[in-house]
């Protein structure tokens, strides 16, 4: 009776640690399971540059199945002073490999932090080694620059990582080598993407982003059904995967996955 008690104990402390790192995910019928459950933050952890937990709930907020970023935070917050508090990111606790991920957003009204240097900025941080703010990994730029009226959602942004990279040749773009991309070894920090995606900006409309990556053998971002951006020979693989709060309001929704075993061709996701 007594080793059935303890089996028991140890069955019921595994489950909950499965639970706690965001594995009890709700399937969909198209092999994805939801990442991001709409109600609660199971499975993730939130971070902000302050290091201020309580002010943390404050900046992501949960409404309507989504997540709000800045909704409790004032207008204009920050603006010019160099401080940055409400910099951070929600990150899974889970680390991740091979998957294809979505997510959608949308930009809100108001603006905070240093938005005089970067307009309207966040983003999607995936194979992030160190969770710090700002974290060690890839990022998949959310960006929209309304001075030149410029979208650069789909930009790479590689902190303490790198990438192969195929680009116009000029070398300031991204171009698919089928189309005649220069190849650019061993890129990091800021890699622009496809100059001219299509796009929702400031008109209270949603964009669809897509993140397919294999591991350290490539990775493809997607925006709103087009290939925008594309990195092979990633010096890192795997690693957990936050959304930023950074210069203005945001909202993310339907944050799901699709994991993989094994490496898929990229062929497959180029056709």
């Amino acid at each position: 009776m007594r080793n059935h008690r303890l089996l028991l104990i140890c069955v019921t402390l595994i489950v909950n640690v499965g639970i706690s790192n965001g594995q009890n995910q709700k399937k969909l019928d198209n092999g994805f399971v939801q990442l991001f459950n709409g109600e609660n933050f199971d499975g993730w952890h939130l971070k902000l540059r302050s290091g201020d937990s309580a002010k943390a709930k404050e900046v992501y907020t949960i409404e309507d199945g989504m997540v709000h970023v800045f909704k409790h935070m004032p207008d204009s917050l920050n603006l010019n002073t160099g401080e940055n508090g409400t910099h951070g990111l929600f990150y899974t606790n889970k680390k991740y490999s091979k998957y294809i991920l979505r997510f959608e957003y949308k930009w809100g009204e108001k603006i905070t932090n240093n938005f005089d240097e970067w307009q309207y900025d966040a983003g999607c941080y995936y194979h992030v080694f160190d969770d710090k703010v700002w974290p060690k990994g890839l990022e998949y730029q959310v960006r929209y620059n309304h001075i030149t009226d410029r979208n650069h959602t789909g930009d790479f942004w590689g902190a303490g990582v790198s990438l192969d990279w195929t680009a116009t040749a000029d070398g300031k773009t991204f171009l698919l080598p089928k189309d005649g991309g220069k190849e650019m070894p061993n890129m990091k920090n800021e890699i622009y993407g496809y100059a001219s995606p299509k796009y929702n900006a400031l008109n209270g409309e949603w964009n669809q982003c897509e993140i397919i990556v294999m591991g350290n053998a490539y990775t493809i971002h997607k925006l709103n059904g087009e290939i925008v951006n594309m990195g092979t020979n990633l010096s890192v693989g795997e690693g957990i995967i936050g959304f930023q709060s950074e210069t203005a309001e945001i909202y993310y929704r339907n944050i799901e996955i699709k994991e993989f075993d094994k490496v898929v061709p990229m062929k497959k996701f180029l056709n």
